[in-house]
């Protein structure tokens, strides 16, 4: 959607997912970009259902609102949809790094002002997703990805306050950035995700309080049964503490292709079995 608020032509095709035809492989390519972007407008239709949304759940569960970390959407808008190699936008980075932080900065901005328009619009609750965090170094996610991801939790609460709401708790998830667990708990959100990389015990350590931390069971644990999905789940429960403070329970990723909800059911089940909570 950010992308698309800019000016690029964005396609979701079955079975692949978001596809860019035209993508940014050079910065003369900038120009196919709007100068500047009313989020408001362009993005209305997302305001809209998010509206509609919170009516609709009339309080019985939070609406979260989302968008993709600059880094991530970056990526997209440079390959022109998935990558297994992200050759082009790495070429990107390394060749033209002033250009790529303009580039960054001018998608951090948009961001900002999506996030927090969802938040007037009803959303109790935002999560900024760098999906693509694991393909940088350790070094390049300190250049290209922590900086805006910053930007972003340091901004929105104030941009939410000038529109005349309330900010809400944010959530950074870094997919397989487990590198930077400790920065990405100093980075201004009050929730850290992780992805199945990270053992609890030792995520738990690391943050030492300063968050609450999201995950982290491997969604293909859910092929494997309920015997399967009932040990991780003790597992995991165990490694945060319990599961009573400090612990929002989640895949370490989103649910893959072919999970039988049932399963999915199970494990909602049995994490509410382990921890005690309540429905």
């Amino acid at each position: 959607m950010i992308p698309q608020a800019m000016g690029m032509t964005v396609e979701m095709l079955e079975a692949k997912g978001p596809h860019f035809p035209n993508p940014l492989r050079k910065p003369e390519d900038l120009s196919q970009l709007k100068s500047e972007v009313d989020v408001r407008a362009e993005l209305a239709y997302v305001f809209d259902a998010i509206r509609l949304t919170r009516r609709k759940l009339a309080g019985r569960v939070p609406l979260i609102g989302f968008v993709g970390a600059p880094w991530t959407l970056m990526s997209y808008m440079v390959e022109g949809g998935g990558s297994k190699t992200f050759m082009f936008v790495k070429t990107w980075i390394f060749k033209h790094p002033s250009t790529t932080h303009s580039l960054l900065a001018r998608i951090t901005d948009v961001c900002v002002e999506f996030l927090a328009h969802q938040v007037l619009a009803g959303a109790q609750m935002l999560q900024v997703f760098d999906s693509w965090a694991g393909e940088l170094s350790p070094h390049d996610f300190r250049i290209f990805a922590l900086p805006y991801i910053r930007r972003i939790s340091a901004r929105v609460p104030a941009r939410i306050k000038e529109l005349g709401g309330e900010p809400v708790p944010m959530t950074i998830f870094a997919k397989g950035a487990w590198y930077a667990l400790d920065e990405l708990c100093e980075s201004g959100y009050q929730v850290v995700g992780l992805d199945w990389t990270h053992d609890p015990e030792s995520a738990v350590a690391v943050a030492n309080g300063r968050v609450t931390l999201q995950g982290n069971m491997d969604p293909n644990v859910l092929y494997g049964g309920r015997e399967a999905i009932t040990q991780a789940v003790e597992r995991i429960a165990k490694g945060f503490g319990g599961g009573r403070k400090g612990w929002i329970v989640n895949l370490g990723h989103g649910i893959t292709p072919f999970v039988n909800p049932e399963d999915l059911k199970w494990f909602f089940e049995e994490t509410r079995r382990v921890t005690g909570a309540s429905e």
